[in-house]
Formats: structure tokens, C-alpha cells, sequence
């Protein structure tokens, strides 16, 4: 019988033990959360305070307008630099999936018989086929290779390195 009351006692206390840990439980969830959502809207805060900063920072205008005469003064412009356009890059980064293996019917660069006849069409004929896109004989070639986020001068300048590469 002794060992039926400390059975009791045992379970007792145990659940005791159980209630006590899941209620604690509880408090350390409600506490995390209520601590996340401020963690989160500091942060927030922080990065949107950066972004600002660093947005004030680079929206300076790179040079000014002089006007000619007497009484001239400096009027301040926000210029677009001329960036040359890399070819190379735009040549990688869209064209080379298709134009160095050859896909679709895509002529390889470097491939000077391949790209004999059109070369022949002449700079417009090139530059209009790929950046409309074209469907020939020879194979398929999607309008800006596929990329519409290119430029049309992007496209050109890819070309023109295929071309110079394919002479």
C-alpha cells in the first residue's frame, strides 16, 4: 500500500512539474514574440534610415551648365554620363548560352563561314533581326536573345562584338 501512495504522490508532483513547465512555455513564446516584433520594426526603421542616407548621397548632380555672357552664372544640371556599353558583358551575360554552342540554329562566334552571309546583309540588317528577333532558314533568334531588359544599343554592342570576334 505504501507503494501505491507514492505512485499518487509521484504523479502529482509530476503533473505539478508538467502544468508548470507548459504554462512557463507559454510565457517565454508570448515574451519572444512580443520582443521579435520590436527587434523587427527597429530594424526596419534602421535600414530605412540608411537608405535614405545613402540615396541623399548619390543624387548629386556631376557638373553644371555654363551659360555664355555677361552676367553668366553656373546653373547646376544632373548630367547622364556617357557609359560605354560592353559588349563583352552583354556578349556573356545573354548571347553566349546560344552563340557559343550553337543552339537553335544561333551561328558560333568565331565562326567566320557561319557568319559570312550575314555579315553580307550589312550593321542594320544584324542589329534589326536581333533585336526584333528573326525566324529563318537556318534557325530562330528571340528578339534581344531573349533578355527585354537590354537596351537597344546593349544589343548592338553584343553584336558587334560577335561580329568583330567572327570576321
Amino acid at each position: 500500500m505504501e507503494s501505491g501512495m507514492s505512485d499518487q504522490k509521484f504523479i502529482k508532483n509530476f503533473s505539478i512539474f508538467l502544468v508548470l513547465g507548459v504554462v512557463l512555455t507559454l510565457v517565454l513564446i508570448f515574451l519572444g514574440n512580443l520582443n521579435a516584433g520590436t527587434i523587427n520594426d527597429r530594424v526596419r526603421d534602421e535600414r530605412n534610415a540608411m537608405a535614405e542616407t545613402a540615396n541623399n548621397n548619390t543624387l548629386q548632380p556631376v557638373g553644371q551648365i555654363n551659360v555664355d555672357g555677361d552676367n553668366a552664372e553656373p546653373v547646376e544640371a544632373v548630367q547622364i554620363a556617357a557609359v560605354a556599353i560592353d559588349g563583352v558583358g552583354v556578349y556573356q551575360s545573354a548571347c553566349m548560352a546560344c552563340h557559343a554552342a550553337g543552339i537553335a540554329g544561333a551561328p558560333r562566334v568565331g565562326d567566320v563561314a557561319g557568319w559570312a552571309d550575314r555579315i553580307a546583309q550589312g550593321a542594320d540588317t544584324l542589329y534589326t533581326h536581333a533585336i526584333q528577333g528573326f525566324q529563318g532558314k537556318a534557325g530562330v533568334m528571340p528578339a534581344k536573345g531573349g533578355n527585354m531588359a537590354l537596351s537597344d544599343r546593349e544589343v548592338e554592342a553584343a553584336v558587334d562584338h560577335m561580329v568583330a570576334k567572327s570576321q
